[in-house]
């Protein structure tokens, strides 16, 4: 069995959104597993932005970020949830994956220019719902706020293979197709992918 930290990316913290119920189903299949379930909810979490280069490659790690780094440390699979906004992941998300990531704990500089992964052995399903049909965004859009996050923040550490579940038209998702997204995030956690 595997350790599977959950991040919820919703910005809104009082909860109740798709996402939300995304990821409860998915932790409650990881747990029916026996798979052992960290969660943390990025609404939550007080995280301020960085503003400068030197404040990402110096700055001592935020205090507030301590048991986030420590449950991703811990963790062998990694699955996020969050909203599309303005074609990407909202900045809340953003912001803490910047804080979160960050040389010495997530990658290093190498000598010659390079970098080394430091979060190898991992890896994630990122989950995205949006109002727009997902054949939209992948088609005509060319699903580039996910593969900013897939390829170039968590492939850039180490994650490996990071899959996607893109869920799209949710505000006219009847009933029955919400279930089926819901039954389908409990079978993800369960096979812990």
């Amino acid at each position: 069995m595997a350790t599977i930290l959950i991040i919820q990316g919703h910005p809104d913290p009082g909860g109740g959104h798709l996402c939300h119920a995304l990821a409860d189903a998915y932790a409650a299949g990881a747990q029916a597993a026996g798979h052992v379930v960290l969660r943390l909810d990025v609404a939550r979490l007080d995280v301020p932005l960085l503003h400068s280069q030197h404040d990402f490659l110096h700055a001592p790690p935020l205090h507030a970020l301590a048991s986030a780094r420590a449950a991703l440390a811990e963790a062998e699979h990694v699955a996020l949830f969050f909203p599309l906004w303005l074609g990407g992941m909202p900045a809340v998300l953003k912001g803490f994956l910047e804080q979160l990531l960050r040389p010495g704990f997530a990658f290093d500089y190498v000598n010659g220019g390079g970098t080394r992964m430091l979060l190898e052995g991992r890896s994630a399903r990122v989950v995205v719902t949006m109002g727009m049909p997902a054949l939209v965004f992948r088609l005509w859009y060319l699903g580039a706020g996910l593969s900013a996050l897939t390829r170039n923040i968590l492939g850039f550490v180490g994650f490996s293979p990071v899959r996607a579940t893109v869920l799209g038209g949710v505000e006219v998702a009847g009933e029955a197709k919400r279930e089926r997204w819901v039954s389908r995030m409990d079978a993800l956690g369960r096979a812990g992918r």
